[in-house]
């Protein structure tokens, strides 16, 4: 009977072993993989990100041309068989000025969430994306493409906008109230020929 028992007991460690899965498992992760400790900042492809833009730029130019040039012609009164010939004088003068100034200033600020799509070589990364509005039927977009390091994401996964290489930054728009901002077609045609 002791035989039988402990051949049992042996079959039922060996059931209970080979069909109980076992997994290792650490007690500081959570359901997402990532270890309390571990730094959550954006890092790979498909990883999203908020750029926070505050841009200034200014510009002023300033052009003044001058340019004058006078002549004058005097013929005096002929003699002998030219005596028919009296005396004249003739004089021109040209003069051509202009002046032209223009200041250009423009200042953005928002937040556009953007996605990284590339991770360089050199652990760059390439991101892109693109915010839309729609207010009363116009719809103001902004889109935003470049580099950055992954040393400039900060702990809340922003990026400010001066931090991005080869930025491009495009601010457009459509709808009714954007296609009145528009030049009719044609003062374009008059300013192309004029």
């Amino acid at each position: 009977m002791k035989k039988l028992f402990a051949i049992l007991s042996f079959l039922t460690i060996i059931l209970t072993l080979t069909t109980a899965p076992t997994e290792a498992r650490s007690l500081w992760r959570d359901s997402g993989g990532w270890s309390m400790y571990s730094d959550r900042r954006a890092h790979d492809v498909g990883d999203i990100l908020t750029i926070v833009i505050n841009e200034t730029t200014s510009q002023t130019a300033s052009k003044q041309r001058s340019n004058s040039k006078s002549g004058s012609v005097n013929l005096n009164a002929g003699t002998g068989i030219f005596h028919f010939l009296a005396a004249a004088t003739a004089g021109g003068s040209d003069s051509f000025t202009a002046a032209g100034s223009a200041t250009d200033t423009n200042s953005y600020t928002g937040n556009v969430t953007v996605t990284i799509i590339e991770v360089l070589p050199n652990g760059n990364l390439v991101i892109e994306g693109t915010q839309s509005i729609w207010q009363n039927r116009d719809e103001h977009k902004i889109t935003i493409r470049g580099v950055i390091r992954r040393d400039d994401v900060t702990a809340n996964n922003t990026v400010s906008s001066n931090r991005v290489a080869n930025a491009t930054l495009k601010f457009d728009g459509k709808g009714p109230l954007n296609a009145k901002q528009r030049q009719g077609i044609l003062t374009q045609v008059f300013n192309i020929l004029f």
